[in-house]
């Protein structure tokens, strides 16, 4: 069955290197670490987890604009957290065979993987294609044409980024990540306004904030 997915590849930069020199435990503290957050952010922005790839990821969802989201929060996790690895990242899209139910064969897997691989640290590379997908504290550089292994032209590619967020920042209170006012999502609760970095962080902040008022009012009937 042909499907319309996009896929994200990451993975942490210099991790072989960093095993060697600190150990398997420390290297498998720092991994844990990468999953979760990696859990995390998916569950919440709505895109899965295809399988893990070592010490990357292989990312997928059937709108693009979740992915972007997704790996742009993800390498501000890791790039502003604790963990002494960068991430890396290739993202495209477009329509693919879906095989034995949970594994997708065609162009945009592959071309994915492989902008991937030809990352730096702390670069995401994009097909074009997802520019528009972008959320507002989003960027996307120039379009270049890049040669990439497998593929018998130069693929054009573009660098996703996160806009600087001003003199005017705010803080999403659901994933913390910090960015201009302009380019928040904002909602009115209890006569004070919010501003999240996109609708799955306010739905998560409203639902956290109705279970706790369900929470609140058991407490005072039992």
């Amino acid at each position: 069955m042909r499907v319309a997915r996009s896929f994200a590849f990451v993975d942490l930069c210099g991790f072989t290197g960093f095993t060697s020199g600190e150990g398997d435990d420390r290297a498998t503290a720092v991994l844990a670490d990468f999953r979760a957050c990696v859990r995390g952010i998916a569950g919440r922005r709505g895109v899965r987890v295809a399988k893990w790839l070592g010490d990357g990821a292989m990312i997928v969802a059937v709108e693009p604009g979740p992915l972007v989201a997704a790996v742009l929060e993800l390498e501000a996790k890791v790039d502003e957290g604790s963990s002494p690895l960068p991430i890396r990242a290739g993202l495209a899209t477009g329509a693919v065979i879906l095989f034995d139910g949970d594994d997708y064969i065609g162009t945009p897997v592959n071309l994915a993987a492989r902008l991937c691989d030809v990352s730096g640290p702390r670069q995401i590379l994009a097909v074009p294609e997802l520019v528009a997908a972008c959320p507002r504290w989003g960027a996307a550089g120039e379009q270049h044409r890049l040669a990439i292994a497998g593929f018998p032209a130069p693929v054009d590619v573009v660098r996703l980024t996160r806009r600087p967020p001003g003199p005017d920042p705010v803080t999403d209170p659901v994933c913390g990540l910090v960015l201009a006012a302009g380019n928040a999502v904002t909602r009115a609760v209890d006569g004070r306004t919010w501003s999240f970095c996109s609708e799955s962080c306010a739905v998560s902040w409203s639902d956290g904030a109705a279970m706790s008022d369900a929470v609140t009012e058991g407490a005072d009937q039992a």
